[in-house]
């Protein structure tokens, strides 16, 4: 398989993916999918009946690559990579997906309190001769939190556009006591297994 350029196209809406792309040198160009809209979401984010959190976000990634790939082809868009990704947090089997408002933010960070709990990322990456995706799972444990730490917490813009109610590179940094996986995958894209699906893609990367 001949090397394609060091240029990828990047299904996803997540500022921290484009933040962690260019950390490692990648260059992309953003094809958004709609998450909403008369016509609903071109890619479900809703859990089937008793799907394990793996299985879900495994599945999400790859339907997100697959219905961006189907968009490259019908435009007849320059052929590169396609990276997707999804995260997801589950604790007890239980998915927590982003918080509504407010009172189910504050109800997640209560059921995170002084408890460990799964951070998966799952990323899929498609190009016309290549498909894979890999999913990376953390275990992150919490520090016990008081009540007057959730509501601060959850006053601000935080919580809502991320699953669990948290995101680990803001200011929950302080609730998080360990982790044992990859800093990255749980904010949002594994850079070590994503590395190595773009090489496998055929991008050039160190």
């Amino acid at each position: 398989m001949k090397p394609v350029e060091r240029k990828i196209y990047l299904a996803s809406k997540s500022p921290r993916r484009r933040e962690l792309l260019r950390q490692i040198g990648v260059d992309f160009e953003l094809l958004l999918l709609r998450s909403d809209g008369p016509r609903g979401a071109d890619v479900t984010e809703e859990v089937n009946a008793d799907e394990p959190a793996y299985d879900y976000v495994t599945r999400v990634a790859n339907e997100k690559a697959g219905f961006a790939f189907e968009l490259v082809r019908r435009r007849h868009l320059k052929p590169r990579p396609i990276l997707s990704a999804d995260t997801t947090v589950a604790i007890d089997g239980v998915i927590l997906g982003k918080p509504a408002g407010k009172e189910e933010a504050e109800a997640m960070l209560n059921q995170l309190s002084g408890r460990t709990h799964q951070v998966l990322t799952s990323v899929a990456v498609r190009t016309y001769d290549f498909e894979g995706s890999v999913t990376q799972v953390s275990d992150v444990r919490f520090a016990k939190l008081t009540p007057a730490a959730i509501q601060a917490y959850c006053a601000t813009t935080e919580p809502y556009d991320k699953a669990g109610g948290y995101g680990i590179q803001g200011l929950a940094s302080i609730f998080i006591e360990h982790i044992e996986g990859s800093h990255s995958g749980i904010m949002g894209l594994p850079l070590f297994e994503t590395a190595d699906l773009l090489r496998q893609a055929g991008l050039k990367l160190p």
